[in-house]
């Protein structure tokens, strides 16, 4: 029944996510809302709505190591596990304008994230800050790329078009109910998910943060999985990329910060003693590999996957061990 539980949590979080997005995007469309500004928000709240749903649940349910390592191993798995998985497919090309704005804040996300770790507890003050912070990211970042074609603009139209539904789909009723009927489903993915990690974790005998890190962490991260994947396939490389730096601002200042708000989070011991750090040398080394010749190439996303595969390792022998 747990197995079971959590299979289904993971069907109807990368299902929803899609149909959560593609509903969302329609209806922006309807109301003549621009590709940039769809792309800056709509498809990025809503690739991150599994993540959000799932910590919030699990925050209000007790489970803050589900809650906190949700989002420190999401932030890890898009950076070595699916970035790494797409390099290998067709690699990176770094649009060197995107990459010098978002990535500096990825960065500065990742210190805070680190910062607040270490005090071994995110309140309602940080969680304000946090979301403030994103808020005022996403102003400045719209104000600067308004009405431009600069290639960080174009990136986040490009984003818009990758998932926006044929133009048969945008009837406005349509739109409604795959919207609704996303999150609906995003919401029961989510109980169903931390439900049924909860209950392994205890069966096992190892913390809910290992299980948060691990298994919910990568479950909430298929949704950018799957459009990495399709970006990489279509040779759209920088969409991929572009996704993955979006998706782990989304995932620090908004969903942490949300998170924080609703229900104050204490950080389980393991998640200050090591992924936190994992996670601060994986976008550090992120930054390095995009700036090294502006592309990830083949080699470079074998050694993100190996890092991945070795940090897994290393979890899962201390929690067994």
């Amino acid at each position: 029944m747990t197995v079971f539980e959590i299979a289904l949590g993971l069907v109807l979080l990368v299902a929803g996510g899609d149909v959560l997005v593609r509903g969302s995007v329609g209806l922006a469309k309807r109301f003549g809302l621009s590709e940039l500004l769809i792309g800056l928000v709509l498809v990025g709240f809503g690739t991150s709505t599994p993540e959000l749903m799932t910590s919030v649940l699990a925050a209000l349910d007790g489970s803050a190591g589900i809650a906190v390592g949700n989002v420190a191993g999401s932030n890890i798995a898009n950076i070595l596990l699916i970035l790494g998985l797409t390099a290998v497919i067709c690699p990176l090309r770094v649009e060197p304008a995107a990459l010098l704005r978002d990535g500096p804040a990825n960065l500065l996300a990742a210190l805070a994230f680190t910062g607040l770790s270490i005090t071994g507890f995110i309140g309602r003050e940080a969680g304000v800050a946090l979301v403030l912070t994103l808020a005022a990211y996403l102003v400045l970042t719209y104000r600067m790329e308004k009405g431009t074609h600069t290639p960080s603009a174009e990136l986040h139209r490009g984003e818009v078009q990758l998932v926006a539904p044929p133009a048969w789909k945008t009837s406005l009723l349509l739109s409604l109910v795959m919207a609704f009927g996303g999150l609906v489903m995003i919401l029961g993915g989510a109980h169903f998910l931390v439900a049924g990690a909860t209950r392994l974790a205890q069966a096992a005998g190892i913390s809910d943060a290992v299980i948060g890190v691990t298994i919910v962490a990568v479950g909430t991260s298929l949704p950018e999985l799957v459009t990495s994947v399709i970006a990489a396939l279509k040779r759209q490389t920088d969409i991929a990329l572009g996704n993955i730096l979006g998706s782990n601002l989304f995932n620090i200042l908004g969903i942490l910060g949300v998170t924080a708000l609703v229900s104050p989070l204490q950080v389980p011991q393991e998640i200050m003693q090591l992924d936190i750090w994992v996670l601060l040398g994986a976008t550090a080394i992120l930054l390095v590999f995009s700036m090294s010749g502006w592309r990830i190439c083949r080699r470079e996303g074998a050694v993100m996957l190996f890092a991945y595969g070795a940090y897994t390792t290393v979890v899962l022998t201390k929690a067994l061990g």
